[in-house]
């Protein structure tokens, strides 16, 4: 992977560890995930790309929710060695559990889907790159682990790992 395509791909870790990662279980679960976002977040993460030193990246959100239910998420993205940037992010809720929209950086729809408490991302960006992200939200409430695969051409070249927080 070269130039704008890695730099992509490294931003996109931390973009994808913002959205649903408030519902710390089915119990405490509130009636709409999105509105985790309202306010600011912040996203910490390490990412590694094959053949490429891994790096930090941190991300500051703030989100609305719109009169329609939709989530507009709007990130400042900080990579280590990277000059910081906007990202963009419009997420609604299609059935119970299933979510989809558009970000940015992606190159066609977001799909997101809560499986046994945690939550599944998947789309696609340029470059034939795929990333799925595992959301899993933590006791506090506050917080979530995010777990982000990244494969070209269906093979794997990297990976993240980082946390979420709300900051409101």
């Amino acid at each position: 992977m070269r130039g704008p395509v890695l730099m992509s791909v490294r931003s996109t870790a931390i973009a994808l560890a913002i959205f649903l990662a408030a519902t710390p279980c089915a119990a405490a679960m509130p009636a709409n995930p999105l509105t985790f976002f309202e306010g600011r977040t912040e996203s910490v993460s390490t990412v590694r790309i094959a053949m490429k030193k891994p790096f930090r990246s941190h991300a500051i959100g703030k989100g609305v929710i719109k009169p329609d239910g939709s989530l507009d998420l709007i990130q400042r993205v900080e990579d280590e060695g990277q000059q910081p940037r906007e990202r963009r992010w419009r997420m609604r809720q299609v059935s119970p559990g299933h979510y989809t929209g558009t970000m940015s950086e992606a190159s066609g729809p977001v799909t997101v889907e809560e499986i046994n408490g945690r939550y599944r991302f998947r789309f696609r960006m340029q470059g034939n790159v795929a990333i799925e992200q595992w959301l899993t939200p933590m006791p506090d409430g506050r917080s979530a682990r995010s777990v982000i695969t990244i494969r070209k051409y269906g093979i794997h070249v990297g990976n993240s790992d980082g946390y979420v927080h709300k900051l409101d």
